[in-house]
């Protein structure tokens, strides 16, 4: 098993009805690597991890009142988790390969204003996955020009 403790960093948790469901299908969907499975004495999913890149995304059950499945709560987001593959990545390819295993696609692949080529996919219990790879490195200035936003590091 690859090393389970994780760097200083950032990771997201998703909740499942099916987690097990649920971690069959980010790995043949999206490519994501399974990194370790937590079964309880009765082999239920207790707790997951799998890996993209860097980063890590741990794959779980409705474990309390608070943690619940967008198919549990009419569909709706409360955050949305944004993946980007390597510069070089063929993102409609990933689309496609997400569309064939039942993504339902919510944006085509489409090039953004700041050099990333994006798209939006749903999964089966409705969590929404954004995935981007970076076709052309932008300064912030040329991605201004571009779109008539101003981009500052902080607020005022």
């Amino acid at each position: 098993m690859t090393d389970p403790y994780r760097p200083k960093g950032l990771s997201s948790a998703v909740c499942y009805q099916d987690p097990k469901a649920a971690f069959r299908w980010l790995e043949e969907a999206f490519g994501f690597e399974p990194l370790f499975v937590i079964l309880d004495a009765d082999g239920k999913l207790a707790h997951s991890e799998m890996t993209f890149g860097h980063s890590v995304v741990m794959v779980g059950s409705e474990w309390s009142a608070d943690h619940r499945s967008p198919k549990s709560t009419g569909g709706k987001n409360t955050q949305t988790v944004h993946v980007q593959l390597a510069e070089g990545e063929d993102v409609d390819a990933h689309c496609e390969r997400a569309r064939k295993a039942g993504a339902a696609i919510l944006q085509e692949p489409d090039t953004q204003f700041y050099g990333d080529r994006t798209y939006r996919a749903r999964d089966p219990e409705g969590h929404i996955w954004t995935f981007g790879v970076t076709e052309r490195r932008m300064t912030p200035e040329q991605w201004d020009e571009a779109s008539g936003l101003t981009t500052k590091k902080r607020l005022d």
